[in-house]
């Protein structure tokens, strides 16, 4: 096992009914500034919930940051903080709204331009403002992390950040609140979150059991309730267990004292940075074809998954490697999420732009070992037409 420092100080408050006790857990005197992204928070009843649990605080909302938050969005929120005198945020949605919620709580006293927070990837974050969160949509596990994800459309480019100091003061998870999510986002939260702990246990073997069986557990409970949450929306425990299996899958645990790899996301962000895609659909479309080509490098954890998580004994390393990759594949498929190019419309000219975006953005070594440079990538991305 390698080193690590593990540190998570986020408060979870879990269960129906649980937005209530937000009144015990903001400041009584905080002036606060809720965020959130479209109207479902509105229509559904969300957000008066929230308000009535906030009571006589100074309140002042900020909706309409989008799926991949925009930097342009979150700017006028950092200014209506300022403005306003606000010092608390609370975020009210899914990872992209928490996502913005910290850019925000970093960029509101930065000293220097906001955008170079994501430049350095945080690293000169030296105060930020205290924040919680509602969760809505269980996916990214934002909600129990301190990283954070944001578009600047007017340069293509989609970078990330993480500080200690955005660390959610608390997050309050009721899945009752994910039962009216379209089909969709629950079948992108639990690619997402399948994805997130692949990342983190399919790389290469440092003997931590407690790590991999933590995440081969929570790749076989999303496995199990991914396709359940699609058939049965208002099934209580079924949602409670896929918002808790997204959490867990990035809130650092079972990454702590192991390799990660994480190039699927950086090659799939600059997929949604130029078509606009779901973050998780480019996930889907990357990671099977990324396994194929670096199985090599994975052989040992992948034939660990194949045997703990798809029950795959039989046949050859070769034939059991690739029977794992099919499944995994026919697992999200099974959610309604493509895992082509060509599913999406998007032809071969996509590999030009999306190894041009690699190499602007600096993406030339990516993986555990950092060894998948652009040839790799390209070799990648045509095996995903």
């Amino acid at each position: 096992m390698l080193n690590f420092d593990y540190y998570n100080p986020t408060r979870i408050v879990f269960g129906k009914d649980s937005i209530a006790r937000i009144d015990k857990l903001v400041p009584a005197n905080a002036r606060v500034l809720i965020l959130y992204g479209g109207g479902s928070a509105e229509r559904n009843g969300t957000l008066a919930e929230v308000e009535a649990a906030l009571g006589a605080r100074t309140l002042q909302r900020f909706g309409g940051i989008e799926p991949n938050p925009s930097y342009e969005t979150l700017m006028g929120a950092v200014e209506q903080v300022r403005r306003e005198k606000l010092d608390f945020l609370l975020a009210v949605g899914g990872g992209s709204v928490i996502d913005g919620t910290k850019f925000v709580a970093a960029a509101v006293n930065y000293a220097g331009e906001p955008w170079d927070i994501l430049e350095t990837s945080g690293k000169h974050v030296s105060q930020a403002l205290p924040m919680g969160c509602v969760l809505t949509l269980p996916a990214t596990g934002s909600e129990m992390n301190c990283l954070a994800v944001v578009t600047r459309k007017s340069l293509q480019a989609k970078l990330s950040f993480a500080s200690p100091l955005v660390f959610p003061q608390f997050s309050v998870l009721d899945p009752v609140k994910t039962f009216t999510l379209p089909p969709r986002q629950i079948a992108n939260g639990a690619v997402d979150a399948f994805v997130h702990v692949i990342e983190q246990y399919l790389t290469y073997p440092v003997n931590a059991p407690v790590q991999d069986r933590y995440a081969e557990s929570l790749l076989q409970t999303l496995i199990e309730v991914g396709p359940q949450a699609l058939a049965t929306p208002e099934d209580y425990d079924v949602r409670a267990n896929l918002m808790w299996s997204a959490t867990q899958a990035l809130n650092g645990l079972i990454g702590a004292g192991v390799p990660q790899d994480w190039a699927t996301h950086m090659i799939g962000h600059e997929i949604t940075v130029l078509y606009g895609l779901d973050h998780a659909q480019t996930l889907a479309i990357v990671l099977p074809q990324l396994l194929h080509l670096r199985r090599d490098a994975k052989r040992a954890k992948l034939l660990q998954f194949a045997a703990r998580v798809w029950k795959l004994h039989s046949g050859s390393e070769d034939e059991r490697i690739d029977a794992a990759i099919a499944q995994t594949r026919a697992f999200f498929e099974s959610l309604g999420v493509k895992t082509s190019f060509s599913g999406y419309g998007i032809g071969a000219e996509a590999v030009d732009r999306i190894v041009a975006q690699l190499e602007a953005h600096g993406r030339t070594r990516l993986g555990e070992h950092r060894d998948i440079d652009l040839a790799t990538s390209r070799r990648i991305l045509e095996a995903c037409l």
